[in-house]
């Protein structure tokens, strides 16, 4: 159970409830609604409040944002070690092994995923993930404790408050050394997995940086300023310059690496609530440390 606390000041006397819950914690108008109809979900000094009520000085708002189970899909729980980076009764931030899908998918009815491990986890909560990783893809994923978190958290997505930065081993050597990938991406025809760069797609950007390099390979630093599935692959890839042993969009060579060379490596986030700054970094997996020059 999340319940947030909070005793009204001189200043914040006389707002209505619904006021002081919107400013004080952006709640969303469909999660309040919702919240006015749970018992004992919102209450004031104790006692069951409508939104409409007026507040003094001195009272005690309290509010249940846990999610409510009896709308949450079942998720099947697997015992699964999870690597965890860091943790509050708010967010869950882990390192994602290669290999591990992050929810099953109707292509592959996966049976042990992140969801699973982290339904076990947390005692069968809800699944809130606030970026996604390819199944080859490894490092830092963020997870909400609860929709309410989840809806704050994406909220910042792709600001300088949720900032990840990645690290992949390329082909070739980028020129120029830095610069921005702005290529629109969007659906192939005829396939549910590849995209394709695509004038009439969505836009998407991604910051790159040459780390260090050697004759055949770099190490890249790689910022998504947009969220598009399969982006920085795809934009590696659309630059001549795809990720080693990305099967999809280069060239699969798995003596070399079984996956795409790619790794969520750190984050900067704001904490929705406290707004404390959480740094987080996750070290190179061992079979991208064997690609570096």
């Amino acid at each position: 159970m999340r319940v947030l606390r909070h005793t009204v000041t001189d200043e914040e006397a006389g707002q209505k409830l619904k006021t002081l819950l919107r400013s004080r914690w952006h709640i969303s108008s469909s999660l309040l609604k919702s919240l006015k109809w749970r018992e004992g979900a919102i209450t004031v000094n104790g006692l069951s409040a409508p939104l409409s009520q007026v507040l003094r000085p001195g009272d005690a708002v309290a509010v249940d944002v846990s999610d409510d189970d009896s709308l949450s899909p079942h998720i099947a729980s697997v015992d699964v070690p999870l690597d965890v980076l860091w943790e509050d009764e708010d967010l869950l931030i882990l390192n994602k092994p290669a290999g591990l899908a992050v929810h099953s998918a109707a292509l592959t009815e996966e049976t042990v995923t992140v969801a699973g491990a982290v339904a076990h986890y947390l005692g069968g909560a809800p699944f809130h993930p606030v970026n996604r990783l390819d199944r080859g893809v490894t490092g830092i994923m963020v997870v909400a404790k609860s929709g309410f978190i989840h809806h704050r958290c994406m909220s910042i997505l792709h600001t300088d408050d949720f900032r990840r930065e990645y690290r992949g081993v390329c082909a070739g050597v980028p020129e120029p050394n830095a610069g921005v990938i702005d290529l629109p991406i969007g659906r192939k025809p005829d396939s549910v997995l590849e995209r394709r760069i695509d004038p009439a797609g969505l836009p998407a950007r991604t910051e790159y940086q040459v780390l260090g390099s050697r004759v055949d390979r770099a190490v890249l630093r790689l910022r998504p300023l947009t969220g598009r599935t399969h982006q920085l692959r795809l934009h590696c890839a659309a630059i001549g310059h795809p990720l080693l042993g990305d099967w999809l969009y280069g060239t699969e060579d798995r003596e070399l690496i079984a996956r795409p060379a790619l790794h969520s490596y750190e984050l900067w986030l704001r904490h929705p609530l406290t707004e404390e700054i959480i740094h987080v970094v996750a070290p190179l997996p061992e079979d991208m440390k064997r690609l570096l020059p």
